[in-house]
């Protein structure tokens, strides 16, 4: 009978908690993604956060082949890249909610054996020693404010949940005149063209609860397809380069595996935060970067 009892108690007490205001667990609050302005903020969350200037770091690694037709696929490198990134939040009285990203991101291409940042690159169709250029963009932010309205039509997030996971995959089709090329490029060619596909896997629980800021369980696939590298120095040769590789979203810099910290704190400082919020400047590709590279040489020699 006391054992009755002190069930009994226990229910009752259980039952107390769970109706007396204040005591019982409350459900967190949820996005509805059938609204513009929420839909927005999830798409936000995964990349960034809601907090204005709240920095979000993804980290992710693969590898670079080489694609030619008539010969085999060589692995060129192995690769480990960053990206730094802070929103802004802005209101629009016509589009409504909007937010705004700026960025900086390094990529390093590594030796496939040693797995170590590498200088310098021994072209094997060639023959030369190329110096290596890595990846060092700054700034990489939007061109502007993305809306919850924009053209009339509500914002919808373009990925599905399956599962209990958010998938959302892209693919950006580059094609604009390349940097590198001259005058004429209309008439004789030389647009660059390339394609970068990015695949999200995240956590619907995560991104769905309004009260968090960011989704941190957010996991990331790159593929990416361009012409060779112009510090490969391969000229007109036909081919391209294949980029692979996969990663994850970071709690903070510290995460990060040691060598890609140790090759930004020694020799990229800039890269360990976002640019300001209020960063102007126009964005930078590896394209425009090797550029500036080369007219710098090229100062120096005269």
């Amino acid at each position: 009978m006391k054992k009755i009892i002190k069930t009994l108690s226990l229910c009752a007490l259980a039952v107390m908690f769970a109706t007396v205001p204040g005591i019982a667990q409350k459900k967190a609050k949820k996005l509805d993604i059938t609204k513009a302005e929420d839909a927005l903020k999830a798409s936000r969350k995964i990349t960034a956060s809601l907090k204005d200037g709240e920095e979000s770091i993804f980290w992710w690694e693969g590898n670079v082949y080489s694609r030619i037709p008539g010969e085999r696929d060589r692995l060129l490198f192995t690769y480990q890249g960053m990206n730094v990134r802070a929103t802004k939040t802005y209101q629009d009285s016509v589009k409504g909610y909007g937010y705004a990203h700026v960025s900086r991101e390094v990529l390093f291409y590594m030796d496939p054996k040693t797995k170590q940042v590498l200088r310098t690159w021994t072209n094997p169709w060639t023959g030369k020693e190329c110096e290596i250029i890595h990846v060092a963009n700054d700034p990489v932010n939007s061109r502007g404010p993305q809306y919850a309205m924009e053209g009339g039509k509500p914002y919808q997030l373009p990925g599905r949940f399956i599962g209990g996971t958010y998938l959302q995959g892209s693919e950006v089709p580059l094609f604009y005149s390349n940097p590198l090329a001259g005058e004429y490029q209309d008439y004789v060619g030389g647009a660059y063209q390339a394609m970068e596909i990015f695949d999200f896997a995240v956590d619907e629980e995560e991104l769905l609860n309004a009260e968090k800021n960011t989704a941190e369980n957010v996991t990331i696939a790159w593929t990416r397809v361009s012409k060779f590298l112009p510090w490969m120095e391969m000229g007109d040769r036909v081919g391209y380069a294949i980029f692979s590789g996969n990663g994850k979203k970071m709690k903070n810099f510290d995460q990060m595996p040691e060598e890609i910290k140790a090759e930004i704190r020694k020799n990229y400082p800039l890269y360990e935060h976002a640019p300001p919020l209020d960063d102007k400047r126009p964005n930078e590709t590896s394209w425009t970067v090797f550029k500036k590279h080369i007219d710098k040489k090229r100062a120096e020699k005269k």
